[in-house]
């Protein structure tokens, strides 16, 4: 249809179309239905900054909901380069003071963080990322928290107060405009002020134009919203309209005010009402089941009534939804049930014993130290039943008693359970936390202070043990007394000894011997047996009773069977050994500490050996099970050894071994090592070029060594004795001053023997009061010594009593002689190794001839014969 006829009535709905379709394209500034509706918004820069800021909250919260500690490390940091954009805003708009819910952020922050780092079995399970995160989120937060610590002390005074609203404003859809009122339907379109204002126009003209179909009415309502969104857009707004923008504001905040105060009055309402309204629980904690109500108001508490509400509650134990603290907390409700209606001293063990039970439950890991509240309430609900234990005779508690057979009602009682079980899980537990702390910081002295209460509990079963009278409990509460007992040091033996004390004084000498005397007698296994002789050895040896220590030692034959125990057995005996070896060198015994201490010292692992720490392996080769198992086989630190201490004796007794039989088989081909470890420090410091003045206490030993070899005992006692060697090694002894007097002796002896194997070929005789002199020995100190040389056939020489001169045999070859020995016999060797080559390359090796074997015979008798005519000729 022609274009001229478009404003006639008979036009259709599809020339209409047809001719909005032919129709030019608009101006480029015109702007779609779309393109209006989402219109541009000026925001300020506090709008803009407080944006971004609560964006980076939020990311932080939803981190906080997963426990992504990375993710909320970096977004962490994003928010505070975001405060330090948003600072002159924040000085400019907020007179300087932090806006609340930047505070509010902040101190939830520092809750989770302190609540994520004393979950110690949650740290555990974090991957390494996310723990290694919450370490460094934790140090930067409490650094950051120090430039805002009085504005959050502030905050917390009073967190439920409302955040400023300003920030909040920007979170509103961004289609909801300030100018335009709520809408009902979203689907309809809402009018601008100056399409009203053309409607208001073509109304008024509406006599002179007639209106068209509806489809002309609305384009036309189109082109005014097009030419009004473009005038709005470039135009400035009316005075009338920023006031009314400010007013709607105020009232969309004072709103916003008021429903936040009456949900917070609501809440509180909730809270002290009946308690039906929703509980808050923290993040990360097993929601508890219903807690079971314990007694009807108009119940009548009785025996039975209770035995059932206690089965009731135990019957959750160890089931996965049971909230082991509530249980706890039940049962002590419970006990004071009991106690209020006397329901009698059966009934207060038998609780007593659930308590504990559920106490020893809480810690979820075995591996694991419980929590030291749950440690202290442990001690003083076995202290409680075991005080009722003793003081009712008619009270049997034993595994034997079945549920059926137990009687609660009248004596004699009878109960279901086991003191002993109970006891030893209560030690374990206290060796556990004793491993747990920092044995250098004061929570390690504090728990160290328990064992006067553990003992106590032993002393107390003990007693009450004794009284039931069964063999095998009473063995192995008497070894878990010497197991506190044996590697303590009693003062009163040794003033006992020298008799500054009576010998009616009990000591722990005595009380050890009557402990272990029974477990000999009575115990049925070995194990026990074996762990019991080595404590009270250890403890012998402990208090200088070494003739005891050895011949037990000697008697019970555990060196050949030691093998065969297991690894906290094999730990006692190392230790035992350890202690043997520090005895028997008090006691000037130097071979048998050598002996007693080489095993240990020869590995290079007396740590691990002793169970006083881990060394670190190659290449991974010890797994985490098996380090697992290891660290809980370690001793706590009060139980230590002092390893630097060991290492000194054993240097010590291996230089006055080794040089005196250096000196005396010095061109020895064949000589051989007695201590390998003191050969090995010896010669990597002849090795080096340079040596200095000696500084660690091996360097102190080996120059010692270097002394004594020369025969001058003055230079290497100042180099074993000092104010250094004191303070790290012989001050640690008891009796130190004697242990140094013995220690002078006994180099003043090595070094004169040393002098007679090195200088004997120089003198024809030597007067033994020049000896005496030079060594600052006794007369008879020095006759003694070389005669025992003499008879060993040590010294070739004899005494002359008149002159009291000792003569020396020139039967020894000299240096010179004995140089030439040594080379003939290489050279002989050398010669022998070149025959067998040639005769391998002639083929004469694979004859078996009778006249190969009679030429070999002769040859290798000739050379024999021969080196005896050199030894003869010398």
């Amino acid at each position: 249809m022609s274009r001229f006829f478009a404003g006639s009535d008979s036009d259709s709905d599809s020339s209409s179309e047809e001719e909005q379709i032919q129709r030019p394209a608009g101006p480029q500034f015109t702007f779609s239905d779309d393109e209006e509706e989402v219109k541009r918004v000026v925001r300020s820069a506090k709008e803009k900054r407080y944006e971004e800021l609560t964006n980076i909250i939020k990311q932080i919260r939803n981190f906080k909901k997963i426990k992504d500690m990375s993710s909320m490390l970096n977004s962490f940091e994003d928010l505070q380069k975001a405060f330090v954009k948003a600072s002159p805003v924040i000085a400019k708009e907020e007179n300087g003071q932090t806006p609340r819910f930047f505070l509010r952020c902040l101190a939830e922050m520092e809750d989770f963080i302190n609540e994520m780092w004393e979950d110690r079995d949650g740290r555990k399970n974090m991957s390494k990322n996310n723990s290694k995160s919450l370490a460094s989120m934790r140090q930067k937060l409490r650094k950051y928290l120090k430039d805002f610590e009085e504005d959050i002390v502030k905050f917390r005074e009073n967190p439920d107060q409302p955040d400023d609203e300003e920030e909040e404003d920007k979170n509103e859809p961004a289609d909801e405009s300030d100018d335009e009122p709520p809408v009902k339907n979203q689907f309809i379109k809402t009018p601008t002020a100056h399409a009203v204002k053309q409607e208001k126009d073509s109304d008024s003209d509406s006599d002179e134009w007639p209106s068209d179909s509806e489809s002309s009415s609305d384009s036309s309502d189109e082109d005014d919203g097009k030419y009004t969104s473009m005038r709005e857009r470039f135009l400035k707004k009316n005075k009338e309209d920023d006031e009314e923008k400010e007013r709607r504001k105020e009232e969309k905040r004072k709103e916003r005010k008021e429903k936040e105060r009456r949900k917070l009055k609501k809440e509180a309402e909730e809270e002290d009402g009946d308690g039906e309204g929703w509980e808050k629980v923290k993040y990360g904690i097993a929601i508890p089941s219903e807690k079971p109500k314990m007694f009807a108001k108009d119940a009548e508490i009785d025996l039975n009534l209770v035995i059932k509400k206690l089965s009731e509650i135990m019957a959750a134990r160890g089931k996965k939804r049971t909230d082991r603290r509530e249980q706890i907390e039940l049962l002590h409700e419970l006990q004071a049930i009991s106690d209020q209606h006397k329901l009698g001293p059966a009934m207060f063990v038998k609780i007593k014993f659930a308590i504990i039970s559920a106490i020893f439950d809480y810690n979820p890991k075995v591996s694991d130290a419980m929590k030291p509240e749950y440690w202290t309430k442990l001690l003083e609900r076995m202290s409680e039943m075991l005080d009722i234990l003793l003081s009712n005779s008619n009270l049997i508690v034993a595994d034997s008693v079945t549920e059926e057979s137990e009687n609660l009602e009248e004596p004699p009682y009878k109960i279901r359970g086991c003191v002993l079980t109970s006891v030893e899980r209560l030690d374990d537990e206290f060796i556990k936390l004793l491993k747990e702390c920092d044995p250098h910081s004061n929570e390690y002295v504090e728990r160290l202070k328990d064992e006067a209460r553990v003992s106590n509990i032993i002393d107390k079963t003990m007693q009450y043990l004794e009284r039931t009278n069964i063999p095998s409990e009473i063995c192995r509460i008497y070894l878990r007394k010497i197991e506190h007992l044996y590697y303590k040091f009693d003062p009163r033996v040794l003033q006992q000894k020298s008799g500054e004390l009576p010998k009616t004084v009990v000591t722990s000498v005595q009380e050890m011997e009557k402990l272990c005397k029974f477990i000999y007698a009575r115990d049925g296994t070995d194990r026990l047996r074996t762990r019991a002789i080595l404590s009270h050895i250890y403890h012998h040896a402990l208090h200088d009773n070494w003739f005891q220590a050895r011949d037990l030692f000697l008697m019970s034959h555990l060196q050949e069977t030691i093998h065969h125990s297991d690894p906290s057995t094999q730990i006692l005996y190392n230790r035992m050994m350890a202690h043997l070896g520090l005895c028997a060198f008090r006691h000037a015994n130097i071979k048998d500490a050598h002996n007693c201490l080489v095993d240990l010292m020869m590995t290079g692992k007396p740590k691990e050996l002793l169970a006083q720490g881990l060394l670190p392996q190659r290449q991974h080769e010890r797994s985490k099970e098996q380090e697992k198992i290891e660290k809980q086989r370690q001793m706590p630190f009060h139980m230590h050894i002092n390893l630097e201490l060991l290492e000194c004796v054993y240097l010590v007794s291996a230089m006055l071994i080794e040089i005196p039989y250096m000196a005396a088989h010095e061109f020895d081909a064949r000589r051989r090592m007695i201590s390998k470890t003191f050969y090995q420090q010896l010669r990597s410091s002849e090795r080096q070029s340079l040596v200095g003045p000696p500084e660690s206490m091996r360097e102190h030993v080996v120059a010692a060594a270097k002394a004594m070899r020369n025969g001058n005992w003055s230079a290497c006692d100042t180099f074993i004795i000092n104010d250094k060697m004191n303070a790290k090694v012989w001050d640690l002894f008891y009796q130190a001053d004697s242990v140094r007097a013995m220690l002078t002796k006994l180099i003043k002896e090595e070094s004169l023997r040393t002098y007679l194997f090195t200088y004997s070929h120089v003198y024809d005789s030597i007067s033994m009061q020049t000896l005496a002199e030079m060594f600052e020995l006794q007369k008879p100190v020095v006759h003694s010594i070389i005669s025992k040389m003499i008879i060993n056939e040590e010294l070739m020489a004899s005494l002359d009593d008149p002159t009291q001169t000792v003569v020396m045999h020139r039967s020894e070859p000299s240096r010179l002689q004995s140089l030439a020995l040594q080379l003939a016999d290489k050279i002989n060797n050398f010669v022998d190794s070149n025959e067998r080559i040639l005769e391998s390359k002639q083929g004469n090796f694979f004859l078996r001839g009778a006249n190969q074997g009679n030429f070999r015979g002769d040859r290798q008798n000739y050379r024999g014969g021969r080196r005896e005519n050199r030894k003869e000729n010398y």
